[in-house]
């Protein structure tokens, strides 16, 4: 639930710790979180199976400014795959496949609600 008074930076940080417990619920393995480079930052980088998973947390407290995917513009998402390909040169991620997900969390309810979207985009910034 967003708290009244809370600043923006911080209920973005508590929907990326509760999108990474969801994540972990749903049989992700989280290896990292708010990888930054100068070009860009992803907020968690997992691991599906084989499969290494950027994702994206994008968090609304209301839908007055339309649902959190729809904040994802081609410009953010190459932001993401930047920082996604720096981590994935620096921790030999290279020959592995890639996802970049969304995971969607609705703080406007007493609970967060999760909604996730596999393959969101891909390498190039595109809607996948």
């Amino acid at each position: 639930m967003a708290r009244a008074g809370e600043s923006t930076h911080h209920k973005g940080r508590r929907a990326e710790e509760a999108a990474a417990a969801w994540l972990e619920e749903q049989g992700y393995a989280v290896l990292a979180r708010n990888h930054a480079t100068r070009r860009g930052e992803v907020d968690l980088v997992c691991r599906e199976g084989e499969t290494l998973c950027f994702v994206e947390v994008r968090s609304r407290a209301s839908a007055d400014h339309g649902t959190p995917a729809e904040s994802i513009t081609v410009a953010k998402a190459r932001r993401v795959v930047a920082a996604a390909t720096d981590w994935a040169v620096r921790h030999g991620g290279l020959d592995r496949a890639m996802r970049f997900d969304v995971v969607a969390v609705d703080l406007s309810a007493g609970r967060p609600r999760f909604t996730l979207y596999r393959g969101a985009f891909d390498a190039s910034g595109a809607p996948g």
